[in-house]
C-alpha cells in the first residue's frame, strides 16, 4: 500500500527560467565568506588557552578523555573476562608469529605486551586486538632473513663440520627487525602528525584482501618446514615460493635427512630485557620495507577499527590510529618488539566474550606479562610443529577470502581484477615487489575509469522535468533540435579531449570537417575576389586610356553598382551574399581590403555552413556538467573551444547543472565573457530546453512542458 501510494504522489511547480544571473539575484547570493583567513588561521594556531590546551590534550591523548568516565558496573566484566581471553590467545600467536619473522618465540611475548600497552593510551577503537599478525611477521621475517641469512654466521664445527652460530644469527636479527619496526613507527607518527589518515582509502577493500590472501599462502608454505621437520634453504625475492615448495619437495622424496629430530620452542628466559635503541645503521637498508609495512599495517588496523566503529556507532579517527600505531612500533621496538597491527580472530574473540573498551587490552597484557615472568619456562619443550598448526588455524579465516573471487564477478569485474592481480603478484613476485604491483594497478584502474567514462545522449521523459539516457530508458524522448550530452565523471585534463570527440561523435557534428569546409569555402570567395579586382582594375586602366570606353564605361558603371547593390541587399535579406559584384570599382585598395574582411567575416555564418550543420537537424547543444566537481585550465579552455567552434557553425551552446564551486572556479579563470555569458549557463537541463524552445518561437511546447510537470 504504502508503494503504491507513493507512485500516485505528484507536485507542480511554476517558476520562471533560472540562469546563473537570475538564480544570483532570487537566491541573493552573497559574496561574504564564513571561512577564516589564512591570517586567522595562523593566529587561532598559535593562541594558547587553558581550553585549547585541555583540547590538544584529549585530542592526542584520548585515554585521557575516556578513562575518568569508565563504567565499573558496565564495562568491567566484560573487559576482564574478554581480557583474558585475548591474553590466553596472544601466548600461543606470539611465540607462533615469533617464528614468521624469524625471530625466537619470546620475541613475540614481547610484542604481545608493551605495544598493547601503549595503543590503551593513544588509540581510539575500542574492540581491536593490538600485536602480532601473520602478514606482518612475514613481512619482517623476509627482511630479517635477507639481511642476516644462515650462511653468514657458519662456523667451524668439532670433527671439520660447519655449522650455524645460531646465537649469534637470532641476535642480530632482533636488531634488524627492532630497526625496521621503529622507523615503520617513525613514518607512522610522521603521516599522522601531518594529518595523512586518508593516504590508506587509496588501499581498496579488494586490495587488501588479495594481498592478505597472498600473504596466507607465504605464510602457509613457511610452516611446512616446522611441521614436517625439515629445514630447506630460504630464497627471497621473485618466485621464492617456488623455491621453497621445490627444495620441501625434493627433501621429502629423496630422504635427505638422515635422521628427524623434532624442534621444539627453546629457552624462554624469565623476566624482562632492558630497553636499547636500535641500531641505526639498518635504517638505509630497511627504509623501502619500513614504508611497505607501515602503510599494510595501518591499512590492516583502520579497516577492522573502521568496521566496529560503525557497528557500536564511535568514531575512530584515522589519523589518530596512524600516531597510535607507530607510537606502539617505535617505543615496542626500544624493547625488542617487531612490528604490530590488530588481528582478526583475536578482535573478534574481544567483542564476542563482551569487550567493551581498551581495558580489555591491559588485563590481556597482564596475561602474558605473568607468563613472561613466571610460567614461561612451561613452554620450553612446546614442538615448533604445534605453534605451526596454530598459524595454520588462524590462516583459515584468510584463505575464506578466495570466495571473494565468484562475489566479485557478480558484483565487480574491475574490483575483480584487482584482487586476482594482488594475489598473483603478491605470491609470485614475493610481499614487497607484490604490493607496489598491486597498488600501481589498483592506481591504474582509478585512472581508466576517469578517462574512460560513460558519455549519453539525455531525452526527455513525457511529462515530468527529467532527462535520462536514451541508451537505458526506452521512453525518454529527445528534444527535436537539442542534443542533451552529459559525461559520468568530471571533465579534467585526462579526459577533456575523449569529452569533445565524444560529443561531436554523438552529436553527429564533426567540427573539424565544418571548419575545415569553411575555410575552403572562404579561401574560394578570396580567389575570387582577388580575380573581380584584378578585373576591375583592368577595366579602369582601359577606361582611363580611351576617354569613349570611360564615358560608356560609367554609363554602364551606373547600371552595375545599382544592379550589385540590389543583389547584395536582397543577399543580406535573405543570408545570400553575391561576391562576385560586391566590391565597388570606385574603392580603392585598402576600402577593398576593408570590405573583404567584413564579407569573410559574414560568410562563416552563410548558407553552406548552416546547410552542413543542421543536416542532423540540430540547433542546440546543453552540456549537462553536474557531474563535475572542479574544473583545470584544460578543461576551461576545452570548454572556450567548444562554444567558438560550434558557434561558428550556428549552433547554441548552453551549460546546465553547473554546481556553486565550479562556477567560482569559472569565474576565477575568466570563462565568462561578451561570447560566452552568464546567460548561458542554466541550473536546471530543463531550464536550459525551455530557454532554447522560447528562444526558437516554440510557445506551444514550451507551455505544454512546463504545464505538465509531474511525478
Amino acid at each position: 500500500m504504502e508503494e503504491k501510494g507513493s507512485q500516485s504522489l505528484e507536485y507542480f511547480v511554476k517558476r520562471e527560467v533560472l540562469d546563473e544571473l537570475c538564480l544570483d539575484e532570487v537566491a541573493q547570493k552573497g559574496t561574504w565568506s564564513t571561512k577564516p583567513t589564512l591570517g586567522d588561521q595562523v593566529k587561532d594556531s598559535l593562541r594558547c588557552s587553558v581550553p585549547r590546551l585541555k583540547h590538544i590534550l584529549l585530542t592526542w591523548i584520548p585515554v585521557l578523555s575516556w578513562l575518568p568516565r569508565y563504567s565499573i558496573r558496565e564495562n568491567a566484566l566484560g573487559d576482564l573476562i574478554s581480557g583474558c581471553s585475548v591474553g590466553i590467545m596472544h601466548l600461543p600467536q606470539g611465540m607462533a608469529y615469533a617464528l614468521l619473522a624469524s625471530l625466537r618465540p619470546v620475541y613475540g611475548l614481547y610484542t604481545s605486551l608493551f605495544p598493547v600497552l601503549v595503543y590503551f593510551i593513544f588509540g581510539t577503537s575500542r574492540h581491536i586486538s593490538i600485536g602480532t599478525f601473520a602478514v606482518i611477521s612475514i613481512m619482517v621475517g623476509s627482511v630479517t632473513e635477507r639481511l642476516a641469512p644462515d650462511s653468514n654466521f657458519i662456523v667451524n664445527g668439532t670433527n671439520g663440520t660447519e655449522t650455524v652460530d645460531i646465537d649469534t644469527r637470532d641476535a642480530y636479527r632482533v636488531q634488524v627487525a627492532c630497526a625496521l619496526t621503529v622507523l615503520a613507527g617513525l613514518f607512522q607518527i610522521l603521516l599522522g602528525v601531518v594529518r595523512f589518515g586518508f593516504v590508506v582509502t587509496y588501499l581498496s577493500e579488494p586490495l587488501i584482501r588479495g594481498y592478505t590472501t597472498g600473504s596466507a599462502c607465504h605464510v602457509c608454505v613457511s610452516q611446512l618446514k616446522y611441521l614436517f621437520g625439515v629445514s630447506p634453504s630460504r630464497f627471497t625475492g621473485p618466485l621464492s615460493l617456488v623455491y621453497v615448495i621445490a627444495a620441501t619437495v625434493i627433501t621429502h622424496f629423496c630422504d635427505l635427512p638422515s635422521k628427524y629430530n623434532i624442534d621444539v620452542v627453546g629457552e624462554i628466559p624469565s623476566g624482562l630485557k632492558a630497553p636499547s635503541a636500535p641500531d641505526t645503521t639498518f635504517f638505509s637498508s630497511v627504509i623501502g620495507d619500513a614504508f611497505a609495512v607501515a602503510i599494510v599495517g595501518f591499512a590492516i588496523n583502520i579497516s577492522l577499527g573502521k568496521t566496529f566503529g560503525l557497528k557500536y556507532g564511535y568514531k575512530v579517527d584515522s589519523n589518530q590510529e596512524l600516531v597510535a600505531v607507530g607510537l606502539s612500533n617505535t617505543i615496542g621496538g626500544f624493547f625488542h618488539c617487531y612490528c604490530v597491527t590488530s588481528s582478526l580472530s583475536r578482535s573478534l574473540v574481544q567483542e564476542s566474550t563482551g569487550g567493551k573498551t581498551q581495558v580489555a587490552g591491559v588485563i590481556s597484557s597482564i596475561i602474558v606479562l605473568i607468563t613472561v615472568l613466571k610460567i614461561g619456562p612451561l613452554f620450553e619443550d612446546l614442538p615448533k610443529a604445534v605453534l605451526s598448526t596454530i598459524v595454520f588455524v588462524n590462516l583459515k579465516g584468510m584463505f575464506k577470502q578466495f570466495m571473494d573471487v565468484p562475489l566479485l564477478w557478480k558484483t565487480n569485474k574491475v574490483d575483480l581484477l584487482v584482487w586476482l592481480v594482488t594475489f598473483i603478484s603478491t605470491v609470485v613476485l614475493n610481499l614487497d615487489m607484490g604490493l607496489a604491483v598491486a597498488i600501481a594497478f589498483s592506481m591504474l584502474t582509478f585512472i581508466f575509469r576517469t578517462q574512460l567514462p560513460r558519455y549519453s545522449i539525455l531525452g526527455n521523459l513525457p511529462g515530468t522535468e527529467l532527462y535520462l539516457d536514451t541508451d537505458t530508458y526506452k521512453e525518454v524522448k529527445e528534444i527535436p533540435g537539442i542534443k542533451i550530452f552529459r559525461s559520468s565523471a568530471t571533465i579534467y585534463y585526462t579526459n577533456a579531449e575523449m569529452f569533445l570527440d565524444t560529443l561531436q561523435e554523438k552529436s553527429g557534428i564533426e567540427i573539424g570537417k565544418l571548419l575545415s569546409a569553411k575555410k575552403k569555402r572562404d579561401a574560394k570567395q578570396k580567389r575570387k575576389q582577388e580575380k573581380e579586382k584584378k578585373k576591375t582594375k583592368k577595366e579602369a586602366k582601359k577606361q582611363v586610356r580611351d576617354p569613349k570606353l570611360k564615358t560608356k564605361g560609367e554609363r554602364n558603371g551606373t547600371s552595375v553598382a545599382f544592379s550589385m547593390t540590389e543583389t547584395a541587399t536582397d543577399g543580406l535579406h535573405k543570408g545570400q551574399v553575391n561576391l562576385a559584384y560586391q566590391p565597388d570599382i570606385t574603392m580603392s585598395d585598402s576600402d577593398s581590403d576593408a570590405g573583404y574582411d567584413h564579407i569573410t567575416e559574414f560568410s562563416g555564418h552563410g548558407d553552406e555552413a548552416k546547410e552542413q550543420a543542421c543536416d542532423s537537424g540540430t540547433h542546440s547543444i546543453i552540456l549537462d556538467i553536474s557531474t563535475t566537481s572542479f574544473v583545470d585550465t584544460v578543461t576551461v579552455k576545452t570548454l572556450k573551444n567548444i562554444f567558438r567552434d560550434f558557434g561558428q557553425v550556428d549552433l547554441d551552446i548552453c551549460l546546465a547543472g553547473c554546481q556553486a564551486c565550479v562556477v567560482e572556479q569559472l569565474e576565477a579563470a575568466d570563462f565568462f565573457s561578451a561570447s560566452i555569458p552568464k546567460t548561458r549557463l542554466f541550473i536546471t537541463v530543463h531550464d536550459a530546453v525551455l530557454y532554447i524552445l522560447k528562444k526558437r518561437g516554440k510557445a506551444d511546447f514550451v507551455l505544454d512542458v512546463s504545464r505538465n510537470t509531474q511525478m
